[in-house]
């Protein structure tokens, strides 16, 4: 047995070893030197890898939209481009930002504040959420999981002011929801609201946020994706309610009323009459005002942003809030992010590059096939239908051809005709609920990207059976047409491979080739796969990362990526002979993070993917050609016993 045989190496992975050898710690090995130099920037909680990547887009893309604004650049052949920097110019003219105060969202507070009782809010509660206000219910509509051609209406919960239903449970919960009890006391007085008016408020919305922890979902519980689709008749689910007016609320929603419901927290339906009832009407309207002051004061003067970070700085840890000129940027990108995305992509993407990725996903598909094809564990009749569902895969590359039709309808209003960077929030968000009601009775676009091309991530879409591969995330250390082929598996590979395994992990193993939920199993092979996904929960379970401890069921579908991911990145790379050092040493390069405590306790409490440096080192852990590149022996810190060591794909 090993000295220090830990999950993830030995020795605290959050702070750097300049003496870590592979054998012992793989992640300290390759970045502690990088861990002892990096700086987080006094506007964020963590540097990364990904980070130092979206830094450096950020910088070039921020000088692009000065340039624009400037008349120094050309406006480029992009459609709705010039939108975005109109509105980077509003969002930059601090001067009439904080000439205008509160007074950009003094008619909204007091459409809210106005509320008289539970009959008000039932004649008013279809215009509050066409006006894209805080509701203590949320609808929305996508596509039917079981027939992904089609779309239906979604019914849940709201969304909590912690992070997660389990922040409540801990000791440093008390101490978050004062900082923001504070804080919102101070907005809304901001805003013109009594000190008497403002406390109660605040008061009744902590009331009302701790009754709806008790039966909203966990980011546990959420990360069981299929267990969102529970569909209800149209009476049934009416059924539910009495005091709220379920039925005026749809009918006023859409021109004709859905056939069933698909419900994705039956827990908080099932309590949803003791939540949203007269007796619980004060504390619900002090809710929808705190959620609202919160959500736009970021909007309004230089004073309200620095009055709106106290809780953000709580969560995060992030010493300083970021400038204006940044804000201007990250907002515009954010209202337009696919038409940005489009822009990057046409400017900073290069035509080899895509063809030098495409051909790898071919490669880690083609390889994908054999590890199934070959798997010892899956019956003929299984392993068929993988693969058909594997060849089924749509690939989306760089950025879209065409751009989503949501961005010819958000209109900008320039301040010389009147419009406020709050107007124009406001009016997109409108727009966008508008937007996404009409698509009930409209088929499903399945061109349609989740991610654009600027955003240093990639995805895997169970409903469309896609994977995409935003044009940002395709550069160093992930990607290099000029760094070796090697480097590249463990880099991009990995990614490339990660997003397909995800078509087989617990969640997605659960829909077909066409993107809807539907069992292709023998019972026999989805037992052994439950196994086999319980001993990945069980690989990560308990691990000690700084401040926390992982829950391994909440990140085991990354987890299932990750090991499908690391597995067909180095079996690729070993059908090219390859250097498998490198493969491990970038594949343990890309997670480099450093990253402040409390940020690491908001993230862990709500994502669904384990820290990078642990499933650098864990993952590694489990692949039985790292022992042999690295001649890992038993006593060394990176040793797992073989029958610890999970494999599934």
């Amino acid at each position: 047995m090993a000295l220090f045989n830990v999950r993830g190496g030995a020795g605290d992975i959050t702070k750097p070893d300049l003496n870590a050898r592979p054998q012992d710690n793989l992640y300290l090995a390759v970045n502690s030197e990088w861990i002892e130099k990096a700086k987080i920037p006094s506007d964020r909680s963590r540097i990364s890898s990904f980070d130092g990547i979206d830094l450096n887009i950020e910088k070039s893309l921020m000088q692009d939209f000065a340039d624009f604004a400037d008349g120094k650049k050309k406006l480029p052949e992009v459609p709705n481009f010039e939108k975005a920097v109109e509105l980077y110019k509003i969002a930059n003219n601090f001067d009439k930002r904080n000439e205008d105060g509160a007074k950009p969202i003094k008619a909204d507070l007091e459409e809210i504040t106005s509320l008289r009782n539970l009959a008000d809010l039932n004649l008013r509660a279809a215009d509050f959420y066409k006006n894209a206000f805080d509701l203590p219910i949320s609808v929305s509509v996508d596509a039917d999981m079981k027939d992904t051609k089609v779309h239906v209406v979604y019914f849940g919960g709201p969304g909590l002011f912690l992070p997660d239903t389990t922040t409540y449970d801990n000791p440093a919960a008390a101490d978050l929801l004062k900082v923001l009890q504070d804080q919102s006391e101070n907005l809304l007085k901001m805003a013109g609201v009594s000190e008497a008016d403002a406390k109660k408020y605040v008061e009744d919305a902590l009331k009302f946020d701790k009754k709806l922890s008790k039966v909203l979902k966990s980011t546990e519980e959420w990360a069981d994706y299929p267990a969102m689709y529970n569909p209800m008749s149209l009476a049934e689910f009416e059924a539910k309610f009495d005091s709220f007016k379920i039925d005026n609320f749809l009918t006023s929603l859409f021109a004709q009323k859905p056939e069933k419901v698909i419900v994705t927290e039956p827990r908080f339906l099932d309590h949803v009459e003791e939540l949203i009832n007269e007796d619980n009407f004060d504390e619900i309207k002090g809710w929808m005002v705190v959620k609202f002051i919160n959500g736009v004061a970021a909007y309004l003067s230089q004073d309200f942003r620095e009055a709106a970070f106290p809780f953000s700085q709580a969560l995060s840890g992030q010493p300083e809030l970021s400038s204006g000129t940044k804000q201007a940027y990250r907002l515009a990108n954010g209202m337009f992010s696919e038409v940005v995305g489009v822009y990057y992509g046409q400017t900073y993407f290069g035509a080899e590059a895509k063809a030098d990725v495409e051909d790898m996903i071919h490669k880690m598909i083609d390889v994908y096939e054999k590890r199934i094809s070959e798997n010892d564990w899956l019956s003929e009749d299984t392993k068929k239908k993988a693969i058909v569902k594997l060849r089924a895969l749509i690939l989306k590359i760089g950025y879209p051809e065409k751009i989503e039709k949501i961005y010819d309808r958000l209109q900008v209003t320039p301040e010389s005709e009147g419009g406020s960077l709050y107007s124009n929030e406001s009016v997109a968000a409108v727009e966008s609920v508008k937007y996404n009601l009409e698509k009930l009775n409209e088929p499903v676009d399945r061109t349609v990207w989740l991610m654009p091309g600027n955003l240093v991530n990639a995805c895997y879409d169970p409903q469309r059976n896609d994977i995409t591969f935003p044009a940002a995330i395709l550069q160093k250390p992930f990607y290099d047409l000029k760094q070796s082929r090697s480097l590249n598996y463990g880099g991009i590979g990995v990614v490339i491979a990660h997003e397909i395994s995800h078509a087989f992990d617990n969640n997605g193993a659960k829909f077909d080739e066409f993107g809807n939920l539907k069992n292709w199993w023998t019972d026999e092979d989805f037992a052994e796969f439950k196994k086999r996904t319980q001993d990945e929960i069980d690989l990560f379970n308990g691990i000690e990362y700084g401040p926390v401890t992982l829950n391994g069921k909440q990140i085991v579908s990354e987890n299932i990526a990750d090991q499908g991911g690391l597995t067909a990145a180095v079996e690729a790379n070993k059908g090219e002979n390859g250097n498998m050092k490198e493969v491990f040493e970038n594949f343990a390069r890309v997670w480099a993070n450093k990253q402040l405590p409390e940020s690491i306790k908001t993230q862990v409490s709500v994502d669904v993917h384990a820290p990078g440096p642990e499933r650098a080192n864990v993952q590694s852990q489990c692949q039985e050609e790292f022992y042999k590149a690295f001649d890992v022996k038993p006593e060394d810190g990176m040793w797992l016993d073989p029958e610890k060591r999970v494999v599934i794909w």
